[in-house]
């Protein structure tokens, strides 16, 4: 069987995606080397016991292929990797109250209720709760 392993995301500063993705939406540091000319490899993931095999790679956003698709998806208001989250109203709130960009708040969405946030590092992502 094949399974997610890791997932990245463009940043546009890998220090700063580091400490937003963790210290304001709750990930844990899988991976954290410097690879020299201040390069850095740098991994999290949900919280011990949630999804212990995947993590998402904070990849630096500069360069040719990089900086235009990070900026077209912006741009066009479309979400760079969805999160699932089991009270997304909670959740919404706690964001806000730590200063978090929302350009919608939680709102019907098919199947299920999504917001979608900026995470200051040049992306926009979505958070989605299924409908019970």
């Amino acid at each position: 069987m094949i399974k997610v392993a890791m997932t990245g995301v463009y940043v546009d500063d890998v220090a700063r995606a580091h400490a937003f993705y963790t210290g304001i939406l709750g990930f844990e540091t899988r991976l954290h080397m410097d690879l020299g000319d201040g390069t850095l490899f740098v991994t999290v993931g949900a919280p011990q016991g949630a999804q212990p095999d995947l993590q998402l790679l904070l990849e630096p956003g500069e360069g040719p292929v990089a900086e235009p698709y990070r900026r077209a998806l912006y741009e066009t208001g479309l979400p760079c990797i969805v999160f699932s989250v089991d009270d997304i109203r909670a959740e919404y709130e706690r964001l806000r109250g730590l200063g978090v960009r929302f350009t919608h708040p939680p709102r019907n969405q098919g199947p299920v209720l999504a917001a979608v946030f900026d995470d200051t590092v040049g992306n926009l992502v979505q958070l989605v709760q299924p409908k019970e």
